[in-house]
């Protein structure tokens, strides 16, 4: 497997691989990951679809890109995903998904459309004081002191990274920015998460800077993701004779491990409660999904609160990984990431309007008409003086295509679930749907002797508490991830957020499709490079653009340097008189 960009190989389509047709493929999952992998194992690999085998535990597939109608809840999707125009592995894959709204278009080409149509951008990132705008104004309000850290840190190697937190490189001159509060709500990162992992985030979308404040780098599907990306992947995948087998728990796997060679021998499941073992071969390719983010996810209801389950059970990711691990060091170490759910949890909520009363109050702080089918909060709107850091955002309506004309769909989610609300005196974790909606409406600015009857009559809230959905960003080192493709591996790969691959973030649809396809790629020996992560940490032009948008739109010569660093800019500009050195940093407003 090899790394490539421009479009000479984007276009290109690779041989078919020697002797696949004579091989078979077992995935573990059926999350994106899973399926990217499935995919590029039709198109790329030509594999027999019937060859192919996902074996799921759930009755349904999608992993965390979810949204369903539960009949007994309504309308749930525990989170949302953002995109960007560099999600170069994601964008090669949807290129060949065909649309199941519209005939002869591929997924990528209506995603395209309509983020073209109507782009994303936010008119309210913030608020406080009960709904009155925060005035973030786009502003980071970033100090010298604090941007010198934020350089120091994008510039810090990564092994001197390895097990620090985030708050042991950054002090209060960042954590208490507007940088950060756009930060850590849009990512979802606290500050006691991997130093690492936010170097590389900085590294990874230093081009999307200037979007931070008002979300003018995103795009988002027409439906929630498990609608718009999930089933397109499930009906193509279907379409081609890949197997899917549901109610099936994959326990454990056994491994021949040699000093030069590891093989995956068999799969152990159960299937509708009876034991199941599936041997394999070298033909036998075995792609599993280690860890989950969304594992002992659990929901409550109007009347209900969400309880917390923390114990790691026979046969999910967790376990799964836990039983792998054991067999070879450079399996991971899944205990660095599963062994503090206290620091790994937060929790989100599905809000239904039943009728028109609470919609002026969301309308206000958009500024849009959420009925219009266009672009409604443009992100998640934060509420910046939350106890819980409640932050809430309505998409596109209608968010499912069975949700009736007269009702919207939002999404709230809350950072700190063990802190006492503003209104509703309980930590989220012990509040009903009715109540999270309380404490909603409250921050929406809606009279207080209302707010009661709004929540219980004219909403419906589903919460859902998510113990591990940010163990991925807990502080780790080398190794705490195994590689896609672990060295000497004949015929397994690991897949999805808890795999190691270079460069590429976490927490991104992006680094669940690039695993697949590195993956498949690798195992397949597919002769077809892999979109390399887009070089912008690589690109000057970026790197000037993002260096005076972090300074609010400050040149060189308005910051407040120091006497000899002014000198030793003056000394420098006569140097680049009258040179397209000169006329890059005029371009990018530097100096």
């Amino acid at each position: 497997m090899y790394y490539s960009s421009g479009n000479y190989e984007a276009f290109a389509r690779p041989l078919k691989p020697e002797g696949v047709e004579n091989k078979s493929a077992y995935l573990i999952g059926s999350g994106l990951a899973a399926l990217s992998a499935a995919c590029f194992l039709l198109r790329d690999g030509q594999m027999e679809g019937s060859h192919i085998h996902i074996l799921e535990k759930d009755p349904i597939p999608g992993g965390a890109c979810d949204g369903y109608e539960y009949p007994q809840l309504g309308f749930v999707m525990r989170g949302g995903r953002e995109m960007d125009n560099h999600f170069e592995c994601m964008w090669d894959l949807m290129r060949s998904i065909p649309s199941i709204e519209t005939e002869g278009v591929s997924v990528l080409d209506e995603y395209y459309w309509l983020n073209k149509a109507d782009p994303n951008y936010s008119l309210c990132r913030a608020t406080e004081k009960q709904g009155q705008d925060a005035h973030t104004d786009g502003k980071f309000a970033l100090s010298e002191k604090a941007s010198m850290e934020i350089a120091k840190l994008f510039m810090t190697p990564n092994e001197d990274l390895y097990d620090l937190r985030i708050d042991q490189v950054f002090t209060d001159e960042v954590l208490k920015s507007n940088f950060w509060l756009y930060w850590r709500t849009m990512f979802a990162f606290e500050n006691w998460h991997s130093a690492l992992e936010m170097k590389l985030y900085l590294q990874r979308f230093v081009h999307h800077v200037g979007g931070l404040p008002d979300f003018k780098a995103l795009r988002f599907t027409k439906y929630n993701q498990y609608e718009s990306m999930i089933l397109p992947m499930v009906h193509y995948l279907k379409a081609h004779g890949v197997v899917f087998e549901y109610d099936t728990k994959v326990v454990d796997i056994d491994f021949e491990i040699e000093p030069v060679e590891k093989l995956a021998t068999c799969i152990h499941c159960i299937r509708g409660g009876s034991k199941l073992d599936i041997p394999l071969t070298e033909n036998d390719l075995l792609f599993i999904t280690n860890g989950g983010c969304v594992e002992n996810s659990s929901y409550g209801d109007q009347d209900h609160p969400a309880e917390m389950h923390t114990a790691i059970e026979d046969g999910c990711g967790w376990d799964l990984w836990r039983r792998i691990a054991a067999n070879d060091t450079s399996f991971g170490h899944p205990e660095k990431f599963c062994s503090d759910p206290e620091k790994t949890n937060w929790m989100s909520a599905t809000v239904t309007t039943l009728d028109q009363r609470i919609v002026p109050y969301i309308q206000k702080i958009c500024k849009r008409d959420p009925f219009s089918g266009k672009v409604v909060t443009g992100g998640i709107v934060t509420v910046k003086d939350s106890a819980w850091l409640l932050s809430w955002t309505f998409n596109r309506q209608p968010q499912f295509r069975s949700q009736p004309k007269d009702q919207l769909v939002g999404w709230i989610y809350g950072l700190f679930s063990d802190r006492p609300g503003d209104y509703v005196k309980k930590p989220m974790r012990e509040c009903s749907g009715k109540e999270i909606c309380m404490e909603w409406l409250y921050h929406l600015g809606v009279p207080t002797d209302q707010i009661e009857d709004l929540a219980a009559n004219s909403a419906r809230t589903v919460p859902c508490m998510m113990p591990y959905i940010t163990a991925f960003f807990m502080p780790r080192c080398a190794g705490d991830r195994p590689k896609v493709v672990p060295n000497g591996s004949k015929n397994f790969a690991f897949i999805g957020q808890f795999a190691e691959t270079p460069r590429d973030t976490i927490f991104t649809t992006e680094y669940s499709i690039r695993t697949g396809m590195e993956s498949v790629y690798t195992l397949l020996d597919i002769d077809r490079g892999v979109p390399e992560v887009w070089g912008s940490v690589y690109d000057i032009r970026a790197l000037m653009d993002a260096t005076v948008e972090l300074a609010d739109g400050k040149s060189l010569n308005e910051m407040d340097l120091p006497f000899k660093a002014k000198l030793v800019l003056k000394e420098a500009m006569k140097k680049m008189e009258h040179t397209d050195v000169e006329e890059l940093l005029r371009e990018h407003h530097v100096i």
